[in-house]
């Protein structure tokens, strides 16, 4: 496998830790003293950092690990994330021609398994962690020597599934000096390329030895997954405060509660399974002798496991939503033990449903009809928790925050991804596209509308808390937009993909499905772009974000949902720094809406402020489309020109009218590109030009077409050399200037006079 990738993002990564922490990397080697003098090293600071590095090793402290869990789960979600961004790069084009074909299989075995195992578990434990022992009143979970030793599992387990690519990384780095021949021992553990699945009888015959690694490293992350889960339950009813009654709890720790049962129920089958897997390659055992129909027994014990695994990961998620979007709405969250039945009764039918996964394997049709009616059944408990989150925003006072934007898009994205959940669960629909993407689209939407959105709410949500700092807003709201539209495109584009007959699996595939597929990968790469602003955001704002002294930083206090955390949190400021939040002005019951007959309260805080940001989204849009027109008729002359001067050839435009199958038509190519610059370009330079230089607006408007350039010059080169080639040069130059000037003179000029209208209006 390729290491370049993991190199260029853990470098990446590694940069944005030191440049957030130290601000140059030249102060690296100095400590600035209260004189203003520098010494190099100093052996107190020195014996803080080892005390401090000594903490964190050994801790048992449930918020100290709460925070490695995050940390780990963190990294292992970019590692994983970097395998995805491999795989849409290798399907940019139909043959096999970036990677090899062992490699993709490696790529997206490495990748499923790293994102359920190491990832999302983690992530939800480490919230867990944190979170739980303050919302049931507890001081610490009941047992907390083993949720250390629960922790200190995972990053060997990570290492052993993922060691053939570390050794890999090593060999090469060795191989810069020594001989292939005193290196062959590294070269011995391949990454495994089984399917994240290990389906047998390919898993007992492939000779890596890698393979009984990661079989190792997987069943260590179920022993960890299991003492985690132990220790939740005997918190949740042992530990919980005087005060707290079962009916007090608050839904993520039903979430947990139900999550942590089913991993009882579900793990064990998990391990069993890989323990006679390593037994099988082994020790000559028969357990999944093909013979005996094992391959069959192995699909039931694996999705026996498999599919409460969905659940496990899914209900955490639902558990934030249920908990993050109500603080938003100005309400609290309708039907609430209508919530809390849905997710015990999705905990007890997840164990009835894994035998969907298997209607094409020749099961007895009595039993797969009894499995088909389970599945479309547990969709009901999903939808139930739809309609009450629905029900929630209604009349309620949104506020769009980043949280409540990825909520939003999450909601929007789960219907679509359930839906196709509901026809999959139909034995015909799931017999015709049980081997196509129309599968992965699914529980892609599914799993990224629900699990890393919800991640990142709350990693919005409880930031002040965590670090007492706050982050940076508007990119978060930025962040949160790019995510769900990355995700929408890159997912509705594997559906459709499913719909015409593409397999799953292949690194290659029939031409026309490229035009899809480039689309899928455009859409995986703002998804991945939109990471990186997440992890710029929280880096750049730990250490330099603005002080928190008011816990109210959400304003829950208005409507009464200052919860158990926020009021430790508070609590912790007082005693820290001797400040308390100040009490609302007015508050209200969160259960009550703001209408009043037919007519809304004014609020600052209230609707109307969700209205207002709407209302100028509308106008940028508006001004934004008018000012692009302009930009781009300014742009289209020089481009003729160019053309006249035989230095810029308008059948480039021909490339844009095949992405929507109009071959050789330059006309439509055109009109694509003239839309591109009304819509996407104009709307790109509202959001950033905040963020760009130059002052006045004219002069960040030629910045922000300057920074457009190269991707045009890459785009619509057609061959030319020589002083043709300086003259394209030229006159692209010259085109982007004047757009980038028609664009911000006519957005200025419009937003002016809009506001001039909208002061004679309130007048």
């Amino acid at each position: 496998m390729s290491v370049a990738p993991y190199a260029f993002v853990a470098c990446l990564v590694v940069g944005i830790v030191l440049r957030a922490r130290f601000g140059s990397f030249r102060n690296l080697s100095r400590t600035i003293l209260a004189d203003g003098g520098h010494v190099r090293g100093d052996e107190t600071e020195e014996r803080e950092k080892k005390a401090n590095l000594l903490r964190w090793v050994t801790t048992v402290d449930h918020k100290d690990i709460g925070l490695l869990y995050l940390v780990f789960g963190t990294v292992a979600a970019l590692w994983g994330g970097v395998d995805s961004m491999m795989i849409r790069t290798e399907l940019l084009t139909p043959a096999v021609d970036v990677w090899s074909e062992e490699t993709y299989n490696a790529l997206f075995t490495t990748h499923g398994l790293t994102m359920l195992f190491f990832f999302v578990t983690p992530v939800f434990f480490g919230m867990a962690n944190y979170f739980l022992p303050l919302f049931v009143g507890a001081d610490d979970l009941a047992f907390p020597r083993i949720n250390a030793i629960a922790f200190w599992l995972l990053p060997p387990s990570l290492l052993l599934v993922r060691g053939g690519l570390i050794t890999e990384v090593i060999a090469r780095v060795l191989g810069l000096g020594l001989p292939r021949s005193m290196l062959e021992i590294l070269y011995i553990l391949a990454p495994p390329a089984t399917g994240w699945t290990l389906y047998t009888p390919l898993s007992t015959q492939l000779a890596n030895p890698q393979i009984d690694f990661m079989l190792l490293g997987l069943h260590l992350s179920g022993l960890s997954t299991m003492m985690g889960a132990i220790n939740f339950i005997v918190t949740i009813f042992m530990k919980r405060g005087p005060d707290v009654d079962i009916g007090d709890f608050d839904i993520f720790t039903w979430s947990m509660l139900t999550t942590s049962g089913i991993i009882l129920f579900a793990f064990p089958l998990l391990g069993s399974a890989i323990l006679m897997l390593l037994l099988d390659r082994n020790f000559g055992t028969s357990f999944y002798a093909v013979e005996a129909g094992g391959s069959i027994l192995y699909q039931n014990l694996f999705w026996f496991f498999g599919h409460p695994e969905v659940y496990i990961i899914f209900l955490p998620a639902t558990g934030l939503m249920s908990t993050i979007l109500p603080k938003f709405s100005g309400r609290k969250l309708f039907g609430f033990k209508f919530v809390v039945y849905s997710t015990l009764a999705i905990g007890v039918m997840s164990f009835g449903v894994w035998a969907h996964h298997m209607f094409t394997t020749g099961m007895d049709p009595r039993l797969l009809t009894s499995f088909m009616i389970v599945s479309i059944a547990i969709a009901v408990p999903s939808a139930i928790k739809v309609f009450n989150w629905l029900t929630t925003m209604w009349k309620g006072d949104i506020r769009l925050t980043a949280p409540m934007l990825f909520s939003a898009g999450s909601l929007g994205l789960f219907v679509i991804g359930g839906i196709t959940g509901v026809f999959l669960a139909s034995i015909p629909i799931d017999v015709m596209y049980q081997d196509t993407y129309y599968v992965v689209g699914h529980f892609h939407m599914i799993l990224m509308a629900i699990i890393p959105f919800q991640m990142f709410a709350a990693s919005y949500y409880w930031f002040p808390i965590i670090t007492e700092r706050m982050f940076d807003r508007r990119l978060a709201r930025l962040q949160a937009v790019l995510s769900t539209v990355g995700v929408f495109v890159t997912f509705t584009a594997f559906l459709i993909l499913g719909a015409l007959g593409m397999p799953r699996r292949f690194a290659s595939y029939p031409p026309r499905f490229q035009w899809l597929h480039d689309i899928a990968s455009v859409g995986a790469f703002v998804i991945g772009f939109s990471v990186l602003l997440w992890l710029y955001n929280m880096l750049h704002s730990l250490w330099f974000g603005d002080l928190v002294r008011d816990a109210d930083v959400w304003d829950l206090k208005k409507t009464q949902q200052f919860t158990r955390e926020w009021q430790a949190f508070e609590a912790r400021l007082a005693e820290k720094y001797g400040v308390t939040s100040p009490p609302p002005e007015e508050t209200r019951p969160a259960a009550e809406s703001q209408m009043v007959g037919d007519q809304k309260k004014e609020s600052d805080a209230g609707s109307p402020k969700a209205f207002e940001d709407l209302s100028g989204i509308g106008t940028d849009v508006v001004v934004g489309a008018a000012a692009g027109f302009v930009g781009m008729m300014l742009m289209s002359a020089v481009l003729y020109v160019g053309s006249l001067l035989g230095v810029f050839q308008l059948g480039a435009f021909a490339e844009l009218a095949e992405l929507v199958g109009v071959e050789g038509s330059p006309l439509v190519g055109y009109l694509i590109f003239l839309g591109g610059g009304m819509t996407t370009w104009a709307l790109l330079f509202v959001t950033f030009a905040d963020f760009l230089p130059g002052e006045p607006l004219v002069r960040t408007g030629l910045v922000f077409a300057v920074v457009m350039l190269p991707g045009f010059f890459v785009a619509f080169y057609s061959g030319q050399s020589g002083w043709e080639l300086v003259g394209y040069i030229l006159v692209a130059f010259v085109a982007h200037l004047a757009y980038g000037t028609g664009l911000a003179t006519v957005f200025k000029m419009l937003s002016g006079r809009l506001q001039t209208s909208l002061v004679h209006v309130s007048e």
